[in-house]
């Protein structure tokens, strides 16, 4: 008997862009459904928080996702920036949230690490990667491969039951893992 496939929604929260990625996956097939950005223009935060609300509303009215998967949020430059990221991201779960949908958090070094293996990959190892396990090709910007990504850690991490969000997967060699993707770069 086969596991039906669980149509999941990423988030890549951002205050200015939003990427967003959905997917469905049995947990060994995955196919794309849509991806892309919502770009929130203008000067006032607070309308920006709207469009990225109504963004995400939009999305999710048009794909009918089973589940939310959205990064944690850390504080890497300032408390400013992380303030305002967090805040586009409230904007965009309370659209999920809407619907009642389950979300679904992950550390960004969990996100990296289900799709390359890598806890401490460089956004074109994921984006490369991101290509491979959904099968598209051409371009991916850094906000919807990073969206898509989420997507497919949740993928991964609802596949396995016994591995959590928070749990951490012993890290491989960090220089022969480095060597590995200069090869799939080239």
């Amino acid at each position: 008997m086969s596991t039906p496939f669980v149509r999941i929604l990423g988030i890549d929260p951002g205050s200015r862009i939003t990427g967003f990625g959905v997917i469905e996956s049995d947990g060994k097939k995955t196919h794309h459904i849509a991806s892309g950005c919502i770009r929130a223009s203008g000067d006032e935060f607070t309308h920006r928080l709207k469009q990225i609300y109504e963004g995400i509303a939009e999305v999710v009215a048009t794909h009918n996702p089973e589940h939310i998967a959205v990064e944690q949020v850390f504080v890497h430059k300032s408390v400013t920036s992380a303030l305002k990221l967090g805040q586009a991201r409230g904007a965009a779960l309370a659209a999920a949230l809407a619907r009642s949908l389950p979300v679904h958090e992950y550390a960004p070094t969990a996100v990296k690490r289900a799709v390359t293996g890598q806890g401490h990959a460089e956004k074109i190892q994921v984006q490369h990667m991101v290509k491979l396990l959904t099968g598209l090709r051409g371009q991916l910007n850094a906000d919807q491969a990073d969206a898509l990504a989420i997507a497919l850690c949740h993928a991964h991490h609802a596949s396995a039951p016994a591995v959590t969000a928070n749990e951490s997967l012993r890290p491989r060699s960090a220089s022969r893992g480095a060597r590995s993707w200069r090869r799939v770069a080239r």
